[in-house]
């Protein structure tokens, strides 16, 4: 496996370089395995890479990318707090995707109402059923984003969902960023990712960055326990490079 960090004088540069690298990345896993599958993020260079992607996917055949989400809100399906809404306006309403290989988390008036438990078990079971060993898929790659404080898909420091290591996706009645219920992926499922990439920007985020390149105890930085099993790639902006060496 190897870690590559890149930084970046502007946000938008960072946003246009890993959108060039995910059109590499997906057109190079469909040529090897016929569909490219990927887990988005939310927050905003989560959701900016996706608008550009709207702008300039290049030769991707989105027929064939399986997508996934890493977490979302467990709120209302038409709430703006959604990142699957979020990435439906951003990119998926903008390219022809298959809607048999878009896999959104149940919302809170779902199939499965306010069980936000069920929704969870229905999320690990499709991952599961997608899957050649009934876990999840080697996924081609995971995104993510970051909080201040080191945190990932709705991955907190020192709470339960962080410390998961035998369940592929639980979920999150207590988050402490709101909204407080959320559904996740836990770190042995980001883990099976080929390529992992981190998508961060600002001083705020400089000391997750840094302890995080340090090897530090993911129940301390969650960002610290996500690695790709082929590739991890940090784009950061300078700011939020600021302490590293």
């Amino acid at each position: 496996m190897t870690t590559e960090t890149l930084v970046f004088d502007s946000k938008q540069e960072l946003l246009t370089t890993a959108a060039a690298r995910f059109v590499d990345l997906v057109t190079r896993a469909q040529a090897e395995r016929g569909v490219a599958s990927v887990v988005l993020t939310g927050g905003s260079n989560g959701i900016g890479i996706l608008s550009t992607l709207a702008a300039d996917s290049g030769s991707i055949d989105w027929s064939r990318v399986d997508i996934y989400w890493g977490d979302d809100r467990f709120v209302p399906a038409d709430d703006p707090e959604r990142n699957s809404g979020q990435a439906r306006e951003a990119l998926l309403d903008k390219v022809p995707v298959d809607p048999g290989r878009v896999f959104p988390m149940a919302p809170s008036d779902g199939p499965f109402g306010d069980d936000i438990d069920a929704a969870a078990a229905d999320y690990a079971a499709i991952l599961a059923g997608r899957s050649s060993d009934g876990v999840a898929p080697h996924f081609d790659l995971h995104l993510l984003g970051m909080g201040g404080e080191g945190h990932i898909n709705s991955l907190f420091p020192h709470r339960p969902a962080t410390l998961e290591t035998e369940k592929s996706v639980v979920a999150v009645e207590d988050s402490p960023k709101p909204p407080p219920r959320r559904i996740t992926l836990t770190l042995p499922v980001v883990n099976r990712a080929r390529s992992v990439w981190f998508l961060v920007a600002g001083a705020d985020k400089a000391e997750a960055v840094a302890a995080a390149h340090a090897g530090a105890d993911p129940a301390d930085w969650p960002c610290a326990g996500a690695h790709g099993t082929e590739e991890t790639l940090w784009f950061l902006d300078d700011a939020a490079a600021g302490k590293l060496d």
